[in-house]
């Protein structure tokens, strides 16, 4: 999920938003109330089967318990749904819009927040933010550096693993530096989604993290900084990686999914996941074999939360915030944290769960490619959205391919 530097720009010329009736989520038998019938238009990747099976599996109860209809529009940008709220604004469609919820974050949530594109705050009073971790995940209450204030309720946890196939590399590069050298050794054995994709930008910004003396500087945006002396170390390590890619970066895989089906295949060795427990969900199903397993890179990984967020204009604003809530659910956390369903991380303090909802995640056998929390070692900060937008920029302009 990914910004557009244009759309951004765009955005800035909008006017702020009118004031609306809105269903109160501190009233929330009304909102249930006003919600039964409704029909939420979710936008969503819709770029794995895995996903879109939970999705359907979400709508589905949320429908049978709460009379609520969700329909998957699926994305393959988000900044695509973003645009067409803008749209929107732009003709003064300021009711009736025909998003309904976004999964979002990063810069399209920051590019939103700023201006006045997302209905809230209301994420907090949902009867299951109770539940949710804000003590022990920062994440969930600041998008990438910047502060959800309300306006988004996140539903997963992530964390950057490289995951490998132990049968063709029994010791995967411990860092960037060594995966350099190893990709020098045996050409053609890594690769990574072509950026834009959201995988892609982040192996760039994970590569930047270990290279850089004071990594706190991308907290801030890039027009604060010596952008182009940050960033130097990074340029030159993928000037020499590129010509040792998969197919010598002339061609790259354009999703995650993609990406997974070459390690299937046997044409890479080594590759990049935002999901802890993607390996052993792949194992489960069939896609990848049980010789795959995961690590991390020395010094930690960048980790981040998923949110959804109601656009300003939404017309079923009380429906989603009913279905965002059962996101929320130790039922719906569970079930994506179970690596047969999702492998995603929860937002969750189990400890504040009661013992039968606790125990659903007790239950959960996480697979032999899963790592434990502590193995996963020390989380590192999204940089702010900003470094994305401009990273990206710079890549496609250096060694972008054609789709």
């Amino acid at each position: 999920m990914r910004a557009i530097p244009r759309l951004i720009a765009t955005l800035a010329l909008c006017s702020a938003t009118p004031a609306v009736a809105n269903p109160d989520p501190a009233d929330w038998p009304a909102v249930l109330d006003e919600a039964r019938g409704q029909t939420v238009y979710w936008n969503a990747w819709g770029g794995a089967s895995a996903t879109n099976d939970f999705i359907r599996w979400a709508g589905d109860v949320v429908k049978d318990r709460y009379g609520v209809n969700v329909v998957h529009v699926k994305l393959a940008d988000t900044g695509d749904a973003v645009s067409r709220v803008l749209a929107e604004k732009t003709a003064g469609k300021d009711t009736g819009g025909a998003i309904d919820l976004i999964w979002i974050n990063g810069a399209n949530f920051a590019a939103m927040k700023k201006n006045g594109l997302l209905f809230g705050p209301w994420a907090e009073d949902l009867p299951n933010w109770t539940y949710v971790d804000v003590e022990g995940k920062p994440a969930v209450t600041a998008d990438f550096t910047v502060p959800t204030e309300g306006l988004e309720a996140p539903w997963a946890m992530a964390q950057v693993v490289f995951y490998y196939d132990t049968a063709r590399l029994p010791e995967p590069p411990p860092s960037m530096s060594a995966l350099l050298d190893w990709a020098a050794r045996d050409p053609g054995r890594f690769t990574f989604p072509q950026p834009p994709d959201f995988l892609g930008a982040t192996f760039m910004k994970q590569a930047l993290y270990g290279m850089i003396a004071d990594p706190t500087v991308l907290q801030s945006p890039v027009d604060e900084v010596d952008y182009d002396a940050v960033t130097a170390p990074l340029w030159a390590f993928m000037d020499a990686l590129t010509p040792h890619l998969w197919r010598q970066g002339r061609a790259y895989p354009q999703t995650g999914p993609r990406q997974l089906q070459l390690m299937a295949d046997g044409e890479i060795d080594l590759a990049i996941s935002f999901s802890p427990g993607e390996a052993s969900a792949a194992i489960a199903n069939g896609q990848l074999p049980d010789t795959v397993r995961s690590y991390v890179m020395e010094g930690g990984t960048i980790g981040n939360a998923s949110f959804v967020a109601i656009p300003y204009n939404a017309t079923a604003k009380a429906g989603a915030m009913v279905l965002a809530d059962f996101l929320l659910s130790p039922e719906a956390q569970a079930r994506a944290q179970d690596p047969v369903v999702l492998g995603y991380g929860t937002v969750l303090a189990l400890d504040s769960l009661p013992p039968e909802d606790r125990a659903r995640f007790d239950a959960l056998e996480l697979g032999i490619a899963t790592l434990s929390p502590e193995a996963l070692g020390p989380t590192l900060p999204e940089p702010h959205p900003s470094w994305m937008t401009r990273i990206e920029a710079d890549w496609s302009a250096r060694y972008g391919v054609a789709d």
